[in-house]
């Protein structure tokens, strides 16, 4: 019954979780064709500080409590899960209309950090305003993160799940709706536009706050019923819950952070920098299309290693907590094997088909389809610094996680002004690759260490997942050079849907008919994919 309780949990977290995510994937799309590049830059100069203070004002306590309060309640202990939700729901109602205050006030200073001048093409008015906005939404959030892990404390993931659906369709919806009330009925200001656009924030917690209220509501009877069969009652002082807490909670804020501070440093150091070389006029462009439209993108491949994560940590538990080291082995295995086998196309594909793939989901932009290019293979540090932070949070090793994360932000801290000075745009993207790379290289050299984990069998299917992949992209780019001497220098939204269409089909033909014909893709997905290997032409003897 609990494994059956466990496995429709992490469905439901799962498959809401991947919904949540391609939601906040595609509404860039009709949002770009509102704001353009420009307001891309705005939204990214008020989203990143609001980031970065809803991870200081929640400090990872939000998923701390959802861990407290399934420990106390595996112990009968429902008394003090209720008590510590009470004094935390009240802890992060004060944090959140504190930062909030805090942010709304600091706007003006943090928007000069912020452009680096006041001669872009948005002004130190615009970007406060917007981040003005968006800290509104410092008020709810909070609080309704922590209802969330209380619920998930008590294994109840529909309350989470369908409050964070509702949140994301509200918020987009408002989101869109306001910029395109805005700018094409009122026929007002991109800033006005862009400042809704973020204001969503607030409108989309509140309609997750109204059904987590709705579900408190709903089993409140069954938490009180709890609460009355409560046994082994420990009166903890309020200091000793809170120490506990704080130890659960800074692993959660530290990774959790990760790409907003990565984001953050862009946001604090890219115009200043490309005024400084001269570029001043390309910086807020580049900028738009790095944080924001391109990044989108290559989160794409990415979004499957997060959702494995979700499902990865508690079998690696299991296997580490009862000294299960072959079952923890070959977990860690076929992991890596399933986003190796996955990833690297994909990231390859994105690239060589970033010209096209920019057109069809934004416009045509020389720049933003360049910047596209050279981030996408990034995607596979994203996915590799996700599984393997997921695999060292299983193994009870949080504190490795910190270091890793620390690791990788000193060096895209140090390196990014150099890189964008030299290479512009593409300097901030190979210093946030080299940022993560440095923190996987970390990850993989603790996990080698604390189950004598040996890599070889994992490196054997990256050569072979990598040759494939070069035969495939090698494939694409013939018959897309082939294509397109048919086709204008611009491309245009139909032409690139044709081109990103042949090459897409081409990729997955090619690299399909390799990893099926070679047994990789039975070996690596399971031998359910083996019997269309039976369907392949078959070779001559």
């Amino acid at each position: 019954m609990a494994d059956s309780k466990f496995i429709r949990g992490t469905l439901i977290v799962t498959l809401g979780t991947f919904f949540i995510k391609f939601l906040g994937m595609i509404y860039v799309i009709p949002l770009y064709s509102l704001i353009g590049e420009k307001g891309g830059a705005l939204y990214t100069y008020g989203y990143s500080q609001y980031l970065i203070f809803l991870s200081i004002s929640t400090m990872g306590i939000p998923l701390a409590v959802s861990k407290f309060v399934s420990k106390y309640n595996s112990l009968g202990d429902y008394y003090t899960s209720r008590r510590l939700f009470k004094s935390a729901f009240t802890l992060m109602l004060a944090t959140g209309v504190g930062f909030f205050l805090i942010l709304y006030s600091l706007a003006p200073f943090i928007a000069k950090v912020s452009l680096g001048s006041e001669e872009l093409s948005n002004s130190v008015e615009d970007v406060t305003y917007v981040i003005r906005m968006v800290s509104f939404a410092l008020i709810l959030v909070p609080v309704m993160s922590i209802i969330r892990g209380f619920f998930q404390g008590h294994q109840s993931m529909g309350p989470t799940t369908v409050s964070q659906i509702v949140e994301q369709i509200v918020r987009i919806a408002f989101l869109l709706g306001a910029a395109f009330y805005v700018l094409k009925i009122q026929d007002s200001t991109i800033t006005r536009a862009v400042g809704y656009a973020t204001f969503a924030a607030f409108v989309g917690a509140l309609g997750g706050l109204v059904v987590l209220i709705y579900y408190w509501f709903k089993r409140k009877k069954h938490l009180d019923d709890l609460l009355k069969t409560s046994t082994n009652t420990i009166k903890l002082p309020y200091l000793k819950l809170y120490k506990e807490l704080l130890v659960y909670a800074i692993p959660f804020v530290f990774v959790g952070i990760a790409m907003p501070i990565y984001q953050y440093i862009d946001v604090t150091t890219f115009n200043r920098t490309m005024i400084e070389i001269g570029q001043g006029s390309e910086a807020e462009k580049q900028l738009g299309i790095i944080n924001m439209y391109a990044q989108k993108l290559v989160m794409i491949p990415v979004s499957l290693a997060t959702a494995m994560g979700l499902t990865l940590v508690p079998a690696i538990t299991k296997s580490y907590t009862e000294n299960d080291f072959d079952s923890l082995k070959s977990q860690i295995t076929k992991t890596f094997e399933i986003i190796l086998f996955l990833t690297i196309p994909a990231v390859v594909g994105l690239s060589i088909l970033a010209d096209p793939a920019y057109s069809v989901f934004y416009s045509y932009s020389k720049t933003g389809s360049m910047l596209l290019a050279w981030y996408a293979p990034a995607a596979l540090g994203f996915a590799l610094f996700s599984v393997t932070i997921s695999i060292l949070q299983g193994m009870n090793l949080q504190k490795f996680t910190m270091i890793s994360l620390g690791l990788g932000i000193l060096t895209k801290l140090v390196l990014n002004i150099p890189l964008i000075m030299l290479l512009e745009g593409r300097g901030s993207i190979i210093a946030t690759a080299l940022g993560f790379g440095i923190s996987v290289a970390y990850n993989l050299l603790i996990i080698k260490k604390r189950v004598k984990y040996s890599y070889r069998a994992v490196f054997r299917r990256f050569a072979q997942t990598s040759i494939f992949t070069l035969i495939m992209g090698m494939s694409v780019i013939f018959v897309n050079s082939f294509v397109n001497n048919y086709f204008s220098t611009e491309v245009s939204k139909g032409q690139g849907f044709v081109l990103l269409t042949i090459g897409v089909l081409v990729g997955v033909l090619v690299y399909g008919y390799l990893s099926l014909g070679s047994g990789l893709a039975g070996h690596v997905l399971g031998n359910r994919f083996n019997f269309l290997k039976k369907k392949l032409p078959a070779k001559n003897s």
